[in-house]
């Protein structure tokens, strides 16, 4: 098994989708990035931690690589905006590619290069070795499942678990 480590907005939507692809065993909503060890969700709103709302995505690569991961991130978030996805704004918000090591620093590089044809604006995702990272609070686990008729959840992690699946079809669970 290996890891991912990304950023793309609400950690709820982020979730969402990569525990719906086949070969991730587990996606954890949680903090990367800041200064403050053991961060709470509360600390991390306020912008003054300097952590990012992430998933870490354990995976099987014989089943789904990392540069599929990397694909799939680019088409379920907006990386050209800065610090922000949706109505969601701040730093918590930011578009982050952590890496673990050289080989993936090298594919989130690429795979960043290949994005940018997609995009009109400037690619703004962070690109930085993996920090410590710190699972949120329990009622932020499987939030989607867990409260799908909530209004976030309809209006916003629910299309894009959509898109996801349609353009994915072939990799959904």
């Amino acid at each position: 098994m290996e890891k991912a480590l990304l950023g793309g907005g609400c950690f709820w939507c982020i979730e969402a989708v990569y525990n719906r692809l086949k070969g991730v065993e587990i996606a954890i909503s949680g903090y990367a990035g800041g200064a403050r060890k053991n961060p709470s969700y509360e600390q991390v709103c306020t912008g003054a931690t300097g952590h990012a709302e992430v998933v870490e995505i354990t995976f099987d690569p014989a089943i789904v690589t990392y540069e599929e991961i990397l694909e799939i991130f680019w088409a379920i978030h907006d990386p050209t905006t800065l610090n922000a996805q949706g109505a969601d704004r701040g730093t918590q918000y930011r578009s982050v590619i952590y890496y673990y090591d050289e080989v993936q620093h090298e594919k989130a590089l690429a795979s960043i290069a290949q994005a940018q044809s997609q995009w009109r604006d400037p690619i703004v995702t962070e690109l930085s070795l993996a920090p410590e990272f710190y699972p949120a609070e329990n009622y932020h686990q499987n939030y989607f499942n867990e409260h799908p008729t909530q209004g976030y959840c309809h209006v916003v992690i629910a299309p894009k678990i959509e898109k996801f699946m349609k353009k994915f079809e072939d990799k959904a669970k």
